[in-house]
C-alpha cells in the first residue's frame, strides 16, 4: 500500500484553490486538435466532489442558451491547466443535483461573504 501512495503522491497537484460544491469556478483545459494545442475554459457551479486523492472529480454545471451543460473533471489530470474560484457559494447540501431541473434566477445559488 505504501508503493502506491507514493505514486499517487508524485502526481498530485500541490496548487490547488478550495474548491467546495456550490462554488463557481473556472477551469481552463488544454485541448488538443491534430497537431495544435490551445486552452479553452469552463466557467460554472460545482455541483458534486467525488473521490480523493489521485481520483478526485469534480462535476461543473453550467446553462448556456438555456441548455445546460455538465462536465466531470479529473482534478488532477495533466490536461487541466488551471482552476480557479471566482465565487464562493452557500449551500447546504453535498451534491446539487436539484439544480438540474431549474433555470435562471431559480439555478442561482447564494454567495457566501
Amino acid at each position: 500500500m505504501d508503493l502506491v501512495k507514493t505514486l499517487e503522491e508524485r502526481y498530485l497537484k500541490k496548487e490547488l484553490p478550495t474548491m467546495n460544491v456550490g462554488d463557481t469556478v473556472r477551469v481552463t483545459v488544454r485541448i488538443k486538435e491534430g497537431a495544435r494545442e490551445r486552452n479553452q475554459a469552463f466557467e460554472g457551479t460545482i455541483i458534486a466532489k467525488k473521490h480523493g486523492g489521485i481520483s478526485e472529480t469534480i462535476t461543473v454545471r453550467r446553462i448556456s442558451y438555456n441548455v445546460g451543460c455538465e462536465k466531470v473533471f479529473p482534478v488532477h489530470s495533466p490536461t487541466i491547466v488551471s482552476v480557479e474560484t471566482v465565487r464562493r457559494g452557500k449551500v447546504r447540501r453535498a451534491k446539487l443535483y436539484y439544480l438540474r431541473g431549474r433555470v435562471g434566477k431559480r439555478a442561482k445559488v447564494r454567495e457566501r461573504i
